[in-house]
């Protein structure tokens, strides 16, 4: 087995020369080439992945490109990861991280691919029909009602938004192996950029998962 020293050199050199990005778009690439070819409509999503305490600095500062966030009744410090995940294979076609205030609407064109027949995403994609229309042209919009503080959900909207629920639940798989197969729970590194790049890599590697046994059948 390699010694740490050998395996950070590693990682700094796949980060200097920005692979990841490279690794995940060949990995879709070879996926494709085995049927398993992004077509059908995007669910987009974001999951919190919060700071451990032990990434503070030598003045006992938090990571200053992170940010808080507040999610129901409880407060995050860390980031988002933002990903576009296909409707019929579970496959991630894209992934974005950013600090943890940053809002879900504000990256939705960067998860988009411009093909999609439809687009899905909860209540805080509400209001981004134009948006969607800009960046997929053909896309109709699969975003769920969001409910105002004077204007209540009618039945139909809410029963509307739970047949909706089954459909968005696919990406919440994505979010469930990242975060317990390949441990992405918390922050690792300081930093978005070094995140950002090791975030792309376990997307592409949890695409290679999501396949394995279509993959395994084809050998």
């Amino acid at each position: 087995m390699p010694d740490e020293t050998t395996i950070c050199k590693f990682r700094h050199l796949l980060e200097t020369h920005q692979l990841g990005q490279q690794l995940f778009a060949r990995i879709g690439e070879y996926l494709a080439t085995q049927g398993l070819q992004v077509s059908r409509g995007t669910i987009v999503d974001a999951t919190i992945i919060r700071v451990p305490s032990s990434t503070k600095n030598r003045t006992k500062e938090q990571d200053l490109e992170m940010h808080q966030t507040k999610k129901g009744n409880q407060r995050y410090f860390g980031m988002k990861a933002h990903m576009g995940v296909d409707s019929r294979t579970k496959l991630i076609h894209s992934v974005m991280a950013a600090a943890a205030h940053v809002h879900d609407s504000q990256v939705l064109p960067q998860l988009l691919h411009g093909q999609e027949p439809q687009v899905g995403g909860d209540a805080a994609y509400s209001g981004q029909c134009d948006v969607i229309r800009q960046h997929a042209p053909r896309a109709k919009s699969f975003i769920q009602t969001k409910a105002h503080r004077h204007q209540p959900l009618s039945e139909e909207d809410r029963a509307k938004n739970r047949t909706k629920s089954k459909v968005l639940a696919k990406v919440d798989h994505a979010f469930l192996l990242i975060k317990r197969i390949f441990s992405w729970a918390k922050v690792r590194y300081r930093g978005l950029a070094k995140n950002t790049h090791w975030l792309q890599i376990s997307c592409g590697l949890g695409n290679l998962y999501v396949a394995r046994r279509q993959l395994l059948a084809g050998v």
